[in-house]
């Protein structure tokens, strides 16, 4: 709900300066990552609670006042965030050039954007679903699979909640690695030959990583002394070292398919439908530089080549 807007809000303000819009990118993927360093690391912190102590009551133990706490100083930071920008960043209203009849709104501007894509941005919808199918599971039941497959705990549990807490640190370590990478995209994809390889590698990267979950676990559930001490440091090391490179494919995948949707909408100019589609993903209808491409020097990219 707030990245796709911010991006849309940087592209808009650098116009077609090509160096604004690239710093902008690059600080936002940034500062992105800096505050899921930040959150991650609060996560691991077991007494994170003490900054207010009103949380922790009879019915919420200590793991239930982190939450709460961590709920509280995301609330507190997104309002402060939210009134400085509104207060420091100004944007010229936009005013259409000619009333038009008949214009259509809401679900009919994405029906009619729809039927006008062509077959490289289905393909790269396509494409989208299945990479986010592939993440989501992952994102949802990392610190999860972390305390009962890899540490061997029950719910509850001093094992368990020992590998929530390894698992938060490899959710740091990921957005580390995460925000590294996001400063290097554009020079992998020059050094890779296009965007569109650069994101099939990092795809393949991905399948990679999800498998060896499986061979981490196997790992964990082989050791004799399973469930009831902590696994060796060999067994967490790979599965760190698992959450860790898995950044480098999610970088990616924050800002590549919308990269692609800018270039398959500047090749076919089908229109502000179209772009609807990628202003949804956090993408200008702007015809603005992506990953090192000038403004008017977009790759053509037919339906053969994608």
């Amino acid at each position: 709900m707030l990245q796709g807007p911010c991006r849309a809000l940087l592209a808009d303000l650098a116009s077609s300066n090509s160096t604004k819009i690239r710093a902008g990118k690059t600080l936002f993927a940034f500062f992105m990552a800096v505050g899921n360093v930040l959150g991650y690391s609060a996560g691991s912190y077991t007494h994170l609670y003490r900054i207010s102590p009103f949380t922790k009551t009879d019915a919420c133990d200590i793991f239930c006042a982190n939450l709460k706490t961590c709920f509280f100083i995301s609330v507190a930071l997104l309002i402060s965030i939210m009134l400085l920008a509104v207060w420091a960043v100004s944007e010229d209203p936009y005013v259409p050039e000619a009333a038009v009849e008949n214009v259509a709104t809401g679900k009919q501007h994405i029906v009619g954007a729809l039927k006008e894509l062509s077959k490289p941005m289905w393909i790269l919808l396509l494409v989208t679903f299945f990479n986010w199918l592939a993440w989501f599971p992952f994102l949802l039941f990392d610190t999860d699979w972390m305390g009962k497959n890899i540490y061997g705990g029950k719910l509850g549990a001093q094992l368990y909640n020992r590998g929530v807490r390894a698992g938060a640190l490899g959710l740091m370590l990921n957005s580390v690695v995460s925000g590294l990478a996001s400063l290097c995209i554009e020079r992998l994809a020059r050094w890779v030959g296009g965007v569109k390889r650069l994101w099939g590698g990092m795809n393949f990267l991905l399948a990679v990583c999800l498998a060896m979950t499986l061979v981490v676990t196997h790992m964990a559930r082989s050791e004799p002394e399973f469930t009831k001490a902590t696994p060796k440091p060999g067994v967490v090391g790979v599965a760190l070292a698992t959450f860790a490179v898995l950044g480098a494919p999610l970088a990616v995948t924050f800002s590549v398919p919308c990269a692609l949707a800018s270039i398959f909408y500047n090749n076919s100019r089908a229109g502000q439908d179209c772009g609807l589609l990628a202003e949804r993903a956090g993408c200008s209808r702007s015809d603005y530089p992506v990953f090192g491409y000038p403004k008017t020097g977009y790759p053509k990219i037919s339906d053969s080549e994608y």
